[in-house]
């Protein structure tokens, strides 16, 4: 089997390293599935559910991602995330309660740093609310 090391790591801490035999990711341009062995690339990572399927357990680890950037190597994918959160520690109630206070703080954004802020925020929160609907909609 083939394998190559993926590292998804956020502006606090790693959030994953280990091998894999599949990832997928969300990207501006849509979701990218990668395999061992692919082609070098660089893209940008949109709000969404990062999948990882681990080489050893072929158990699929998920992580939402708010933005950042993924580098792919034939042998290693690297996800430097603005903000990540593994599936463990997520929460509906908690992700739509930042949501929500986002979409205040945005319209209450008086200079670009508070909005810049703001948006960033609300990316966090949309990453996390999609990466619960994956898990809702495929882990029954």
């Amino acid at each position: 089997m083939s394998v190559m090391q993926v590292e998804v790591v956020s502006n606090e801490q790693s959030i994953f390293s280990g091998q894999a035999s599949f990832v997928v990711v969300p990207t501006l341009n849509g979701e990218l599935g990668i395999y061992p062995r692919h082609e070098p690339i660089m893209s940008l990572v949109r709000p969404g559910a990062l999948r990882v399927t681990q080489a050893d357990t072929s158990e699929e680890v998920l992580v939402a991602v708010s933005g950042g950037v993924l580098e792919v190597l034939p042998d290693r994918l690297t996800v430097l995330a603005d903000v990540a959160v593994r599936s463990s520690e997520m929460d509906r109630e908690r992700a739509e309660q930042a949501r929500q206070a986002a979409h205040e703080a945005l319209q209450n954004a008086n200079d670009d740093e508070s909005h810049a802020k703001a948006q960033a925020a609300l990316a966090a929160a949309i990453a996390e609310l999609k990466a619960l609907d994956y898990l809702r909609v495929h882990k029954k």
